[in-house]
């Protein structure tokens, strides 16, 4: 279980530290331009989406480092809750913009979100 937790969350990281960075130094238009499922960039100023993109990066970062440093590791299943509501607000703008196709990565990042939360404050915690 604890390595499949490693493998998740390193998965999750990878992904979010690159959409992260993406959504802090690139344009809303760049952004907006890279397809159809890229689109919802369109209802959102570009500081929210720069926002949204710090907090990818930073979720990133507290899925990993916590842990590996040994410093408040209770930080990895907090930083991956933290993933849960954005994705949670990712499937409400995919709804509300009827997209629903591309709404299917959003629900498999909420799960693999939500297995990382579950087994780092359950059975495979760094805690006791």
């Amino acid at each position: 279980m604890n390595i499949a937790l490693w493998i998740v969350t390193g998965v999750l990281a990878a992904a979010y530290l690159g959409g992260g960075v993406g959504k802090v130094i690139m344009s809303r238009e760049k952004l907006a331009s890279f397809g159809p499922s890229s689109r919802w960039v369109e209802d959102f100023s570009p500081g929210a989406v720069k926002a949204i993109g710090t907090l990818e990066v930073l979720a990133a970062i507290g899925l990993i480092l916590p842990a590996v440093l040994d410093i408040a590791p209770v930080l990895v299943p907090l930083a991956a809750l933290g993933l849960v509501l954005l994705m949670g607000g990712a499937v409400i703008t995919r709804i509300r913009r009827h997209e629903t196709k591309f709404m299917a990565v959003d629900l498999v990042y909420v799960v693999l979100a939500a297995f990382v939360a579950w087994g780092r404050f359950g059975p495979e915690s760094f805690i006791g």
